[in-house]
């Protein structure tokens, strides 16, 4: 027997818990150091050396992808089928289970798995058969809900009715959408876990098959399962001494959506005789983004402790940028991506990331302008957000009351019991008088054929687009869009959302409210269109098809939380600010904070060979003003480790230049503007010059005006007087 495949590529510390003899294992294993491989590797010489069969082996993991990668790696290592063995995800296994077991589960043999969005158009259905409204009763709250008891391994049955008249009626939904989902054959992803668990719980000469079959259990980010995973995992291994653990409690970053940190510490307790195995030597990045990332987590209190190293060399010093303001951010990042490329370096090698995903605007923005493809990477792109759209949705019907699109969009969000027999009647006269549907609703109405419940939504609507159109008259652009956000019912809306990312849809919505702010109209107005038309012409032109395609390449852009398990040869960690990074909700917090810095150790982390960390000296976010101080996660980096940039001419400040004859065509000459000096604007005022960009007749100035706030204008149409 060869065993020299299985152990010659490993250190010594993976070859130590590859090696190990078979008890209950932790495995440490910090970023970049190779867990997968140890996970595989331990897997093989379980089957090589120590002769167990692919039959007795169960290894769990958090995405089908690793799932896959792990399968295929033992493929290739034993040139066996992976398919002899159990590799899967929580959720794919238990569904496995669940398959096998129909019966004995209280499941019909067809039982159906409801993806989220299918969850949430069966509870939408439930509250309205309850007679509750959604205004009261969010269907994506009420989701949460429901999943989050589950998680906790609770049924409606086992919750005790109390005098909070909130959890009495969360209690009789949640009895109602069991009744539903048990009379209809259907299982959502969180039953899943929960089923799989009961199931085992309640037949014990099933768990006893399934405990004697598994001898081996294997687990991969550990750190990451939650309440009913644990427990599911600790039925099928009991007290033996069969449970190998992979984990890092310095990247638990999903305390947010269930995921317990104390699982760590639980699993120690429980297996008082285990082995406990660190993962400390990294492949992925240099020694001195390493040493910083090592410095900024030994302020977290009760971590496990662990510090990385590589043998690959100290690498460049970490580049920090301080913007005037997030405009000059996006656009000395997007610059420096630019010099990447010049020389030599591939996009898709780059990231920029963000603790909320409103940054991505102002990056999108400017990697558009210089025709720079990128890829927002598991999310949508700013204006492609459905809570973007549908405020849009709302401007686009002040504009224009014949935009069927827009109509058909928001005419029932925020939900006010409009039905889909009112819509069809509306489409039907629409069609049949070959009118627009808001002109059929108004038609509709007037007929007096509807219930008089129908008919007072369907009025409520119509006046509410006639108050917003008349109170806008007169507004600058963005208190138009903050009139229809507020007015229109979505700011409250997602509000009430307190699971499913209302808080970052919230976020969204303000930000383009802050869009609306710093859009000049004047810079590209050769129509004389007023400044609603040009807003939603630029945000129509921003959205659409203009993404990279998945395998083009292109920039990545990307949230903190989803950048983990990823690594880039060059990453931008931007918008590195108190109240933004760490977030203004966890800074009193001490858990939260610690969770906050657990997110920067990743984001740091991510960095192959290059590493910037950027702020903004005033930001405008989420529709305010601010002056942020820097985070306190740059001042935990030490200094020796960090090298400021300084800014270059030719990104954003200018050297002063000789001021040259008047020209007759404003696209041949040198505009005479610098940075720091004051102008005046006939329509904004006074300002002061930020930043210029461009040559000749694409040269513009950013000037932050007394009372306009930031603007960008071409200097070629903006006739600027110096103070």
């Amino acid at each position: 027997m060869d065993i020299t495949k299985i152990i010659d590529p490993l250190n010594d510390a993976q070859r130590h818990a590859v090696t190990a003899p078979s008890t209950a294992m932790l495995v440490l294993a910090g970023a970049g150091s190779g867990k997968t491989r140890v996970l595989v590797h331990r897997i093989a010489w379980q089957i090589q050396v120590e002769g167990l069969s692919p039959h007795n082996i169960l290894a769990v993991t958090f995405t089908n992808k690793a799932a896959r990668e792990m399968r295929g790696r033992l493929e290739d290592l034993l040139a066996i089928p992976a398919q002899t063995l159990w590799i899967g995800t929580f959720h794919g296994l238990a569904h496995r289970l669940l398959r096998r077991h129909a019966q004995t589960a209280k499941l019909p043999d067809a039982f159906q798995v409801m993806d989220s969005a299918d969850q949430l158009r069966l509870i939408k259905r439930l509250l309205n058969t309850l007679n509750l409204d959604e205004e009261k009763w969010p269907p994506k709250q009420v989701q949460w809900h429901i999943n989050a008891q589950k998680d906790e391994g609770i049924r409606a049955r086992h919750t005790s009715e109390t005098g909070d008249p909130y959890q009495r009626q969360m209690l009789m939904i949640y009895l109602a959408y069991e009744k539903l989902c048990d009379r209809s054959g259907l299982v959502d992803f969180a039953e899943l876990l929960l089923r799989a668990h009961e199931l085992l719980r309640d037949n014990p000469d099933m768990l006893e098959f399934y405990q004697q079959r598994f001898l081996q259990v294997h687990v991969d980010e550990f750190q990451d399962t939650n309440t009913i995973q644990y427990a599911w995992l600790r039925l099928l291994t009991q007290d033996k001494d069969n449970l190998f653990v992979v984990g890092d409690d310095d990247q638990s970053i999903y305390g947010w959506r269930g995921a317990k940190i104390e699982n760590l510490y639980k699993f120690q307790k429980q297996h008082p005789n285990h082995l406990l195995i660190r993962l400390e030597q990294n492949y992925r990045s240099t020694g001195t983004i390493l040493k910083a990332a090592n410095t900024l987590i030994a302020n977290n209190d009760g971590r496990m402790g662990k510090e990385l190293w590589t043998d690959s060399g100290a690498g460049e010093p970490i580049s920090l940028y301080t913007a005037f303001n997030e405009q000059d951010e996006a656009y000395f990042v997007v610059e420096r991506i630019r010099a990447w490329v010049k020389e030599g370096g591939v996009r898709s090698d780059v990231a920029i990331l963000y603790r909320s995903n409103a940054q991505s605007r102002q990056f999108e923005e400017k990697l558009m302008a210089t025709n720079t493809p990128y890829r927002v990477y598991g999310g949508l792109r700013f204006f492609d957000r459905a809570e973007i759209k549908n405020a849009l949705a709302y401007l686009r019907l002040m504009a224009n009351r014949n935009d069927d699109a827009s109509f058909e969009r928001v005419v029932n969000t925020p939900t006010r019991g409009i039905g889909a027999k009112t819509l069809d009647d509306i489409r039907m006269i629409a069609r049949n008088q070959d009118i627009s549907l808001w002109a059929a609703a108004i038609a509709l109405v007037n007929q007096g054929s509807l219930s008089a419940r129908a008919s007072n939504a369907l009025k409520g609507f119509l006046l509410l687009l006639k108050q917003l159109t008349d109170e806008a008259d007169g507004l600058e652009l963005y208190e138009k869009v903050r009139l229809a956000v507020e007015k229109s019912g979505l700011l409250g809306l997602y509000k009430n959302e307190k699971a499913d990312k209302g808080e970052e849809k919230v976020e969204n919505l303000e930000e383009l409210v802050n869009a609306a702010r710093l859009f000049d109209a004047d810079a590209d107005n050769g129509d004389n269109l007023g400044e609603l038309d040009l807003f939603l012409t630029y945000a129509a032109l921003e959205s659409g098809d203009m993404q990279a395609d998945e395998f083009e390449d292109c920039v990545q852009l990307m949230t903190l939380h989803s950048a983990k398990g990823l690594e880039f040869k060059l990453v931008f960690l931007v918008g590195m600010e108190e109240g933004l990074f760490p977030s203004q909700q966890s800074v009193d917090d001490a858990g939260r904070l610690e969770e906050e810095r657990r997110l920067c150790y990743v984001g740091i982390t991510r960095a192959m060979r290059k590493l910037y960390l950027s702020y903004a000296e005033s930001r405008r976010l989420y529709g305010r003003e601010t002056y942020p101080r820097p985070s306190r996660f740059l001042r935990e980096i030490p200094a020796e480790f960090i090298q400021e940039v300084r800014m270059r001419a030719n990104i954003s400040r200018p050297a002063p230049v000789a001021q040259p004859k008047p020209q007759t065509s404003p696209s041949a000459g040198i505009y005479k503007y610098r940075v720091g000096q004051k102008v005046r604007h006939e329509k904004f005022g006074e300002g002061v010059v930020l930043q210029m960009e461009g040559q000749g007749a694409q040269e513009r100035v950013q000037i932050n005006f007394k009372q306009a706030g930031m603007k960008w204008l071409m200097l070629a149409y903006a006739k600027l007087a110096v103070e």
